[in-house]
């Protein structure tokens, strides 16, 4: 068996950032293209012929008309929410209460856990999703299953153990000492395991007192290569309500800067109602910020400026926001992120969705080197998109002038049947 494998397709890849500059200036495709991996990672992309010839032993597949590129990349993710998606809720606050937390305090059940991340990470690779960035619970049980479950796929995966010790029911409360103490011991025990990564995961400002929110920050310092995810000014009220928790804040964003939980390798979700100094400031440390657009929509939490910020020079990712989001499906999320856009009269071209969806959320969780689009070096983590995967995407097709217009149905009415394969480190997970 050959550990050349040579995929034959439609191939799209990026060279450039779409909101910088024209879609067709920033991508790289071809009409018959062709993929070449070796030993987990992409060596060649090119022209089908070409490297076919260059290569004559290498196993071959054939896509035919299918669209070869970067997996998905979702950038915030609850995969502990799986089973709870799409339950009904008023505003944020209702729906942690009634959903959320009573279905969180399930995982200090090893085994009820490593249940949950066997199916969240079967339901995500049929929608093309190639790596994440997820909460977990308070439980360490609740990581060591999601990354024994991501090590025996090879997958690339971050996650970290939620900390919140006020503000949270019984049995979902630790404390300033032991979240830094387990988390600590998680990052030993995980950080740059194969392809694994830790991140340092206060819930957000409500659920953490001054005295834990400082931990996380002296633990970050300590361990600086690590990401630290956190949520910031998702709706009006969480606001007020950080605000009167910590009034001597300057801004939501202050109650995290203020503890060291503020940085480069910062990972912030939602980030809808931002204050001009906090845009200012979570540029000059060049932080992500993380767009889950089913999810603001699904609990009215409102309409993210990806336009503004993109220009200011913000680091943005796109994320399902599982289970706050509705789907499972990036798909699903780059319409969503296209109907916000509408609704702030800046829609987004279909190369910015897909450039998001991949790119721009590699480049949020700095791994922009590893994974996020097609070229040689990086790991190959791809998705293969049927673009006549039902009737109604293919009679719209059939009227495409060009790949954008023939990828847009796809986004706008596709879903799991427009995902033909997701290969994840080299290897074909569906076909």
């Amino acid at each position: 068996m050959t550990a050349t494998k040579l995929l034959l397709g439609q191939t799209l890849a990026f060279a450039g950032n779409p909101f910088d500059v024209a879609p067709d200036e920033a991508a790289q495709y071809n009409r018959r293209g062709a993929v070449l991996i070796r030993d987990g990672l992409i060596a060649e992309v090119g022209v089908a012929d070409t490297l076919r010839a260059a290569h004559p032993d290498a196993a071959i597949t054939d896509y035919g008309d299918g669209l070869i590129m970067a997996g998905f990349v979702d950038a915030h993710v609850h995969y502990p929410q799986t089973g709870i998606i799409a339950s009904w809720g008023k505003r944020l606050i209702d729906w942690l209460n009634a959903y959320t937390f009573p279905e969180e305090m399930r995982f200090g059940d090893r085994a009820y856990a490593g249940q949950i991340s066997e199916t969240y990470l079967d339901f995500t690779a049929s929608h093309g999703v190639t790596t994440m960035a997820s909460f977990c619970t308070i439980h360490p049980e609740s990581v060591d299953a999601i990354f024994s479950a991501a090590q025996k796929r090879g997958q690339r995966i971050v996650a970290g153990k939620t900390c919140m010790d006020r503000n949270a029911p019984d049995g979902l409360r630790d404390s300033a000492q032991s979240a830094y103490d387990d988390s600590k011991a998680l990052i030993g025990k995980w950080h740059g395991v194969d392809r694994l990564s830790y991140a340092i995961t206060p819930r957000f400002s409500p659920t953490s007192t001054p005295e834990q929110l400082k931990a996380l920050g002296d633990l970050w310092a300590e361990h600086p290569d690590c990401l630290m995810q956190t949520h910031l000014s998702e709706q009006t009220d969480e606001i007020e309500w950080v605000l009167g928790l910590f009034p001597e804040a300057r801004d939501y964003l202050d109650t995290y800067e203020a503890f060291g939980l503020l940085g480069e390798k910062g990972l912030y979700g939602h980030a809808i109602h931002l204050e001009p100094r906090e845009r200012d400031r979570l540029r000059e440390v060049g932080a992500g910020l993380v767009h889950c657009p089913t999810s603001n929509t699904f609990i009215g939490s409102g309409l993210f400026e990806m336009q503004s910020l993109m220009a200011q020079g913000q680091r943005v990712g796109l994320a399902t926001d599982t289970g706050g989001g509705s789907s499972f499906s990036m798909l699903r999320t780059m319409a969503s992120a296209y109907e916000v856009g509408q609704l702030r009269h800046t829609p987004l071209h279909a190369a910015q969705l897909l450039w998001l969806a991949t790119q721009g959320s590699a480049r949020s969780l700095h791994m922009e080197d590893k994974i996020g689009n097609l070229a040689p070096g990086l790991e190959a983590d791809l998705v293969v998109l049927d673009l006549n995967s039902t009737p109604e995407i293919a009679q719209r097709n059939a009227r495409a002038e060009d790949i954008w217009e023939s990828v847009f149905p796809t986004i706008m009415m596709g879903d799991d049947r427009a995902i033909r394969a997701t290969w994840i480190n080299g290897q074909a997970i569906t076909s």
